[in-house]
C-alpha cells in the first residue's frame, strides 16, 4: 500500500479546545512514537502517519501499515486481498490532549483512509493487556471484538526492554544486541524456538491477553466471529498494563 496523496487536515472541537489532525511524514511520526509510546518503539513497516495537533504543537500520532502476518487475517473480511487490510499498529498521545481526542482522531483517520483507498476493507488493531490495556479506546471507536487469546509472545529482557516474538521471527538472521551480536536463528539452531530465546537472554515471558479488534470499511462484511464485549470479562481478560481489572458485571 503506497503512501496516500491526500493532504487535508481536520479541525475537531473538544472541551472548548481545538485539535487538528493531518497526514505527516514518517520520520517525525516515528520519532514521536519512540518518545511517547509505552513500548518506546515504532513499527518498522508503518507507512502512514497522522499527527494530532493542539495549539500548533503535535501531541499525538497514529501509525498505520500492512499487518506483519497477513495470512492470518485474510479470513477476517469477505473477499480480502493482500492490500485490502491495514493495521493501526501504534497510537501515542500526550496527556495534554483533551478528553475523547483519541476516538475522534481514530474516526478521522479511518474515514480518510477509506476515502483514499476504495478497496480497503478493514482496519485491524490489537490491544495488548500485558503492557497497555484491553482496548477501551477501540470499543469507543466502533471497532468489533473478534478474538481474545492468551499472549505468550512477549519477553521482558533483564534490561526492562520488551521484545515480541514476531519481531524476532520476521528478522531471523539480524544481529541482536541482547544476544551479543548473534541472531535469533544462531541461538535456536535455525528453528522458530521462542522459549529457547527467552532462556538464552534470561528473560521473562509476560502474562496477559491480546485482543483483536476490527473496523470494517467501505461496506465490507466480516467473515469471522464477532464476540460480545462481555466475553472480555468471561475470559478474565480485562487488564491494564498487565494487572487484572475488576469485572464490569
Amino acid at each position: 500500500m503506497q503512501s496516500p496523496q491526500f493532504v487535508e487536515g481536520f479541525w475537531v472541537m473538544s472541551s472548548a479546545k481545538q485539535i487538528f489532525i493531518k497526514l505527516i511524514p514518517s520520520k517525525p511520526g516515528r520519532a514521536f512514537i519512540q518518545k511517547n509510546h509505552y513500548s518506546g518503539k515504532a513499527v518498522n513497516n508503518s507507512s502512514i502517519h497522522f499527527g494530532v495537533f493542539l495549539h500548533g504543537t503535535m501531541e499525538g500520532v497514529l501509525a498505520f501499515g500492512p499487518p506483519l502476518d497477513k495470512r492470518k487475517l485474510l479470513n477476517v473480511v469477505h473477499e480480502a486481498t493482500w492490500s485490502s487490510i491495514i493495521e493501526l499498529n501504534r497510537m501515542a498521545f500526550t496527556e495534554r490532549l483533551p478528553r475523547n481526542s483519541e476516538s475522534r482522531a481514530i474516526a478521522f483517520c479511518i474515514r480518510s483512509l477509506a476515502r483514499q483507498y476504495p478497496k480497503l476493507k478493514a482496519v485491524i488493531s490489537f490491544a495488548d493487556g500485558c503492557q497497555c490495556g484491553d482496548g477501551t479506546i477501540y470499543r469507543a471507536s466502533g471497532f468489533l471484538l473478534t478474538a481474545i487469546k492468551k499472549n505468550k509472545n512477549l519477553c521482558r529482557l533483564p534490561t526492562g526492554e520488551v521484545v515480541h516474538k514476531m519481531t524476532l521471527e520476521s528478522s531471523i538472521s539480524q544481529p541482536r544486541p541482547e544476544l551479543g551480536g548473534r541472531s535469533y536463528f544462531d541461538v535456536t539452531g535455525g528453528k522458530y524456538d521462542f522459549k529457547k530465546y527467552v532462556k538464552e537472554v534470561g528473560g521473562e515471558v509476560l502474562i496477559g491477553h491480546q485482543l483483536r479488534y476490527v473496523k470494517p470499511v467501505n461496506g465490507a462484511r466480516l467473515a469471522c466471529e464477532v464476540l460480545p464485549f462481555s466475553e472480555i470479562d468471561r475470559q478474565q481478560a480485562r487488564m491494564y498494563k498487565g494487572d487484572p481489572l475488576p469485572s464490569k458485571h
